[in-house]
């Protein structure tokens, strides 16, 4: 009877405490004004000479937050995500959509979530990665995401090396 309480208790202990980490990240704000950040990242990344690195999702989506976690805390990922990038997150929930940015990058919603944008310095739009193609497992691939970050990074898309 004692196991059985006991077993009881520690189901109900990792129930509350996976509900309380979820509900405490809340890396995705729906309030903010998703167009001035982007803009402000933009001036950013023509200001050091680096591309756009978008992620839009939302705190409902455990793939969102698990990519967040995953490349925060993997050092070459993390390392080559901020040398070469200006990243932003970007809302996607029912109580901001942010549809104008949506239409403004061909819809990218369209491959799930997360889904990552990559800008050029001028703010165009240079790639959509549909985050399935990253995944390993029950998480995300070091191997992947790195060729993916060093694949549209500026040096990669800089035509004199190719020559």
């Amino acid at each position: 009877m004692k196991i059985k309480k006991l077993l009881f208790i520690a189901m109900l202990s990792f129930l509350f405490l996976t509900t309380y980490s979820q509900e405490d990240k809340k890396l995705y704000d729906a309030k903010i004004n998703a167009e001035e950040v982007l803009e402000q990242a933009i001036k950013k990344a023509k200001a050091e000479d680096k591309h756009v690195f978008i992620q839009i999702g939302g705190n409902w989506c455990s793939w969102c937050i698990k990519m967040h976690d995953f490349y925060n805390t993997n050092l070459t990922v993390d390392s080559l995500l901020t040398t070469d990038y200006v990243p932003i997150v970007v809302n996607y929930s029912s109580e901001n959509k942010n549809l104008d940015l949506m239409q403004r990058f061909e819809y990218p919603q369209r491959f799930g979530f997360p889904v990552l944008i990559i800008l050029n310095s001028k703010g165009e739009l240079l790639h959509t990665q549909n985050s399935l193609y990253l995944e390993e497992g029950n998480g995300y691939s070091e191997k992947s995401f790195i060729y993916f970050l060093k694949a549209w990074n500026k040096v990669a898309l800089t035509p004199e090396q190719y020559k």
